[in-house]
């Protein structure tokens, strides 16, 4: 199964691509998880926040294969135990398409992005800075898999 996150913005710190590869590496047997990354718009004092929005959801879209199932990450998304995420993941391999995550920048996603979404998946009622979503993201579908193949991960 392919899973590929596709997220707003570029040139994360160096922790941040080491926590998501480093998940991402763990999940080669069975999952391969892969990041696509948008150039954020240019946001400024005077900037048309919802071209901006409109823009980076054209880019995400356009990384979105039409067959594929989409899901946005939304704080008003239906939230998932470990348990449920893995239940989750059997059902998206069933599918046999690719499953591609929608993470929006600052403001969230575009208004297309919401209605090419197939699901819609909270991580938390809490809000996360946007490149820490991508470890979370990566860390608690290793989780997920872990759980779902006896591995004594999810135990730790």
């Amino acid at each position: 199964m392919k899973i590929r996150i596709v997220a707003i913005g570029e040139k994360m710190p160096e922790w941040v691509n080491e926590g998501f590869h480093e998940y991402a590496k763990r999940l080669q047997h069975g999952l391969i998880l892969s990041l696509t990354e948008i150039p954020a718009g240019k946001r400024g004092k005077n900037a048309d926040l919802d071209r901006i929005i409109q823009k980076e959801g054209e880019l995400m879209l356009a990384q979105t294969p039409s067959q594929s199932h989409c899901v946005a990450l939304d704080v008003k998304g239906k939230s998932w135990s470990t348990e449920d995420l893995a239940k989750q993941l059997q059902q998206w391999q069933l599918k046999g398409t690719e499953i591609n995550l929608l993470i929006g920048g600052p403001e969230g996603l575009a208004q297309s992005c919401y209605q090419r979404a197939n699901q819609f998946w909270s991580l938390s009622p809490l809000t996360f800075p946007h490149p820490l979503v991508r470890i979370i993201l990566a860390e608690q579908l290793y989780r997920a898999w872990s759980l779902l193949n006896n591995h004594p991960y999810h135990r730790a």
